[in-house]
């Protein structure tokens, strides 16, 4: 393993387990990493900031006040150069505050403005790990894309027996190794995916479109790419800020209309996967060069090209991967989309669940093979890219 190029910030917070920290930023540091160590005022009376300054050889921040700071915001400049931020040991406090929104201090500052990925690895008496509050943070944050190495069983510093104790060593290295250097388990493939709504104009002002933000098909692509995969993006209409996520090693091919989107898709060399979580327009119409005025507008419709359909009749042994977008009856219509269109998995959602659908950063997953069937709870997207690709990859 060597994670050398890597930037990790690991936020110790006031727990005994703190002392497992100065163990966890060696073999970090021994691993290639830049470790950042940042420390609450209460960590700071488990475990002295020397110990972190010496084994990171970095200074260690431990009030968002300190004197002896750079002339940089460093909760900012710290933020944006760190590729994880580690909060190891967790308390509950801290997990509390991030999924409340509250920043009060430098760790949680820095947090909630991290642009990297946020682990945490939390550690306190079973009954909090288990309370109702507890719960309902640690699901909330799970929602919003962060990550959580989950503790183990075992005597606990007050005397207690149960779960609780912070996670080991290897296992909290082995998550973040995961994590910021994926396994190139799509080395030598060719993935092909689709991203976005597509646009069908009625007049130079008009068009018919729908709410895809784009963002479910760009995590798929960038997990594609981490992974090793030469990765092809084709989107429709996506958010800027979105679009800013997308690393320059992707190939990214940008279209309007369903028409537009289908030849950039048949034009593409052969793949090993076609995974296709556009929301490309299924009808369009005749285009009027000039602003319609009519008092009242009658649009006739026209059936556009079924992009996966087209590229199931000839995708050979590449595996097709759709999405099924439904207000009723998701299972079947899951499945009779999966048959009449030869995909070989499909990703279903009911689009009027509770946190599921377009525009937004978490979905409910149901994800169908021929001979499988997951369910997923609410998760962020970015965790259902993931797997996603797992799933593809066993077919």
């Amino acid at each position: 393993m060597n994670l050398s190029g890597k930037t990790i910030a690991v936020c110790v917070t006031g727990g005994i387990a703190a002392y497992k920290s100065c163990e966890i930023v060696s073999r970090l540091k021994k691993l290639g990493c830049n470790v950042f160590v940042v420390m609450t005022k209460n960590a700071a009376e488990f475990v002295r900031p020397l110990s972190f300054e010496t084994l990171s050889n970095n200074r260690v921040i431990c009030d968002m006040f300190d004197g002896d700071r750079e002339w940089n915001v460093e909760h900012i400049s710290l933020a944006k150069a760190a590729d994880m931020f580690l909060v190891a040991p967790a308390t509950a406090n801290v997990i509390g505050k991030v999924a409340s929104g509250i920043a009060d201090d430098f760790t949680t500052t820095t947090i909630m403005a991290a642009e990297g990925l946020v682990v945490f690895a939390p550690a306190m008496n079973t009954v909090m790990l288990n309370s109702a509050a507890y719960r309902e943070n640690e699901r909330r944050l799970k929602e919003r894309g962060f990550y959580f190495i989950e503790s183990e069983s075992g005597l606990l510093a007050c005397g207690d027996s149960g779960n609780g104790r912070l996670a080991s060593v290897d296992a909290i290295i082995d998550k973040v190794v995961s994590l910021v250097k994926p396994k190139q388990d799509l080395a030598k493939k060719r993935v092909l995916v689709t991203a976005g709504a597509t646009r069908e104009s009625i007049d130079p002002v008009r068009f018919l479109s729908n709410r895809s933000s784009g963002l479910m098909g760009i995590e798929v692509a960038i997990d594609a790419f981490d992974r090793g995969a030469d990765v092809t993006l084709i989107v429709g209409n996506i958010k800027e800020e979105l679009a800013k996520k997308i690393p320059s090693g992707i190939n990214l091919i940008k279209v309007v209309t369903t028409d537009n989107m289908y030849e950039a898709v048949a034009a593409s060399k052969k793949q090993d996967y076609y995974i296709f979580a556009a929301a490309p327009c299924d009808y369009k119409i005749e285009y009027s060069k000039n602003k319609i005025k009519d008092k009242e507008l009658s649009l006739k419709l026209v059936k556009n090209v079924d992009i996966a359909s087209e590229i199931g009749k000839t995708k050979g042994k590449a595996k097709l991967v759709i999405f099924a977008a439904e207000t009723e009856s998701l299972i079947e219509n899951a499945k009779n989309k999966m048959k009449t269109k030869n995909a070989d998995m499909v990703v279903a959602n009911d689009i009027l669940a509770d946190g599921a659908g377009f525009d937004i950063d978490t979905n409910i997953a149901t994800i169908l093979t021929k001979d499988k069937q997951i369910q997923t709870d609410k998760i962020g997207k970015k965790e259902l890219a993931k797997i996603i690709l797992n799933t593809v990859q066993t077919l």
